[in-house]
């Protein structure tokens, strides 16, 4: 999908294009930067699970791009213990602003599928704790 160039990006040496792939990338951004946002998800229907860290920043993201105006859908993964509904309206001003800063387009709608809730992982211990345990247990 590509995007036609409107009038403001009609320059005298030429056009400027913004790809739909810019956008995602801007909009998956602008989502794992909200706290409360533990990863990105592809989807219930690929199955992948995307976590902070990874390199693919359009994971879980869908646009419409048209000459002037965007819709966004992302899909997440949220931190257990937030409120579900706050983590959410911050993703949906956070893709806004971000996408309208950035391009110049207006964003329509942002919409927020949760697909998960991930627990933090309190399995974790420190080296010199399991060190300690194992000279402990000999």
């Amino acid at each position: 999908m590509s995007t036609l160039p409107t009038e403001y990006e009609r320059t005298e040496i030429g056009e400027i294009q913004i790809a739909p792939e810019v956008i995602e990338v801007i909009a998956g951004l602008a989502t794992v930067e909200v706290k409360g946002v533990a990863g990105m998800s592809g989807g219930f229907a690929g199955g992948i699970v995307e976590l902070l860290g990874r390199k693919n920043l359009s994971k879980g993201v869908k646009v419409e791009v048209g000459q002037r105006e965007a819709a966004v859908d992302v899909s997440v993964i949220i931190e257990y213990g937030n409120r579900l509904p706050e983590v959410a309206a911050e993703i949906q001003r956070n893709v806004k602003r971000s996408i309208e800063t950035m391009t110049g387009l207006t964003v329509v709608e942002v919409n927020v599928h949760i697909h998960d809730v991930q627990f933090k992982n309190n399995n974790t211990v420190d080296k010199n704790e399991e060190a300690e345990t194992v000279l402990r247990v000999k």
